[in-house]
């Protein structure tokens, strides 16, 4: 910062005010905009006013978040976002895989909640196939099980994440450590912690593994010992509520006018949830309450995602009940032109293919050995046309537009991500309030930046 000779001045121009040249992107053109919108207004020096940086490797940014914020004091006058820091092309990559291989690239978009990016995309390519109805029993509960251990293990990051971003500590331990006994079981389940690839076209990779329905029920017995914990810590908690509550308001007319979903929305009072009013996967079978709260704020949002750990726990238990009933049902589609045929080995060296199934491919038929091979390395027809399915992700509305042109590779997937869509409310929620106030009102949106820029 300098504040001896203005470079942005013609010449001539005295330049006697303090001036802040700052460098990095539209820095300079966001400054300059301000100062020349002052003069134009009221012809006042725009000396209060500072521009400055938060993000994008602010550690209460919620991730690689850059804000730009002008400030009048510790007032926030202006807030914008830049986005894209964490850009991988997964769109355009999935372009170039076959539709099976489309999902190790999209579980990795929003990584706080890989099944339901899993979920949307192999919903989307099943509607195109025509086999929505021929998914087996087995499979659908499975999704619905991992999905909703999904939205526990989601949730617990964002109030961890977010009590650690305004000094609540200790919330931030209890959250991670509830989070690891989640992605132990995802571990147990699918072989990985994170981007599991288990969701495909047609079912699930593999069956549960021989213990998992056990280990399932003691998370949820201690999940229900936990939980009152996070209740006793923050919600009649003075000092996090005086953070908290009546920070980031946004009430309905803005959730609408923006496309915000997910808590956020509900937090105004309207009980919106895809799994009730659009069920998918079976949903509409389970017992369960769409949580919502009235206070339009952030504490509000808080609430929310912590009654809606208690409902995902009714779930979670109601899918093991149903899954201790199909022992040995099929957790893929029966067509083998579609069925992926390799069944995976989960062990502590990691993932990979069964042995033994290998050897009952290769030791089977000639041609069951050249339909494996070109089923693997080609992939399957997809009708031409497009699809899209939404569905309830932690965060809001998570869908996945799928067109093919009848090929072996999606032609274009585009994904709706909420947490693109909900940051539009970041300079609703900011202009107006206190510095720090930006910072609880982007965790009570809980941004996740690889959903943002994909």
């Amino acid at each position: 910062m300098t504040t001896t000779h203005d470079p942005y001045a013609p010449s001539g121009e005295p330049s006697a005010d303090r001036v802040f040249t700052v460098t990095g992107q539209d820095w300079d053109s966001v400054v300059q905009g301000i100062s020349d919108y002052v003069d134009d207004t009221d012809g006042d020096s725009n000396d209060d006013h500072v521009v400055v940086n938060m993000g994008p490797q602010h550690p209460s940014t919620h991730g690689v978040l850059r804000l730009i914020l002008e400030i009048e004091g510790e007032t926030v006058t202006e807030a914008r976002c830049g986005i894209g820091y964490l850009h991988t092309g997964i769109e355009k990559n999935m372009e170039f895989r076959t539709w099976v291989q489309g999902v190790t690239f999209c579980t990795r978009m929003d990584y706080l909640s890989p099944f339901y990016n899993e979920a949307t995309y192999s919903f989307g390519v099943e509607r195109l196939l025509g086999i929505e109805d021929d998914i087996p029993e087995k499979a659908q509960v499975m999704r619905v099980l991992l999905m909703e251990l999904n939205r526990i293990s989601s949730h617990l990051v964002c109030i961890a994440t977010g009590g650690m971003e305004i000094g609540a500590l200790t919330v931030m331990t209890i959250g991670f450590r509830e989070r690891e006994m989640v992605l132990d079981l995802f571990e147990l389940i699918t072989g990985l912690r994170m981007n599991h690839a288990f969701i495909r076209p047609g079912g699930v990779a593999q069956d549960m593994p021989p213990g998992a329905l056990d280990q399932i029920r003691d998370f949820i017995a201690l999940m229900k010992k936990r939980l009152p914990e996070y209740a006793a810590l923050c919600n009649a908690n003075p000092i996090f509520k005086g953070r908290l509550e009546n920070v980031g308001h946004l009430d309905l007319a803005g959730c609408m006018a923006l496309g915000i979903t997910g808590p956020v929305l509900r937090s105004t009072g309207f009980a919106w949830d895809l799994r009730k009013t659009q069920p998918y996967s079976g949903y509409q079978d389970y017992d369960f309450e769409v949580q919502t709260w009235d206070t339009s704020d952030a504490y509000g949002r808080f609430r929310i995602r912590l009654n809606e750990m208690w409902e995902s726990l009714k779930i979670v238990e109601q899918a093991a009940d149903r899954l201790a009933g199909l022992e040995g049902a099929p957790v893929m589609v029966a067509d083998k032109k579609i069925a992926w045929p390799s069944q995976l080995a989960v062990g502590s060296d990691g993932m990979g293919n069964s042995l033994d199934h290998i050897r009952h491919i290769m030791g089977e038929s000639m041609e069951a050995l050249i339909h494996h091979f070109k089923l693997v390395t080609e992939g399957f027809r997809v009708p031409a046309g497009q699809a899209y399915v939404p569905i309830e992700s932690p965060r809001g509305e998570l869908g996945a537009h799928v067109v093919s042109d009848g090929g072996t590779r999606p032609y274009r997937v585009h994904f709706r991500d909420p947490s693109f869509t909900n940051l539009q409310a970041t300079s609703v929620m900011s202009e107006g309030g206190m510095l720090a106030d930006v910072i609880v009102a982007i965790a009570s949106i809980d941004p996740v930046m690889g959903g943002v820029d994909r």
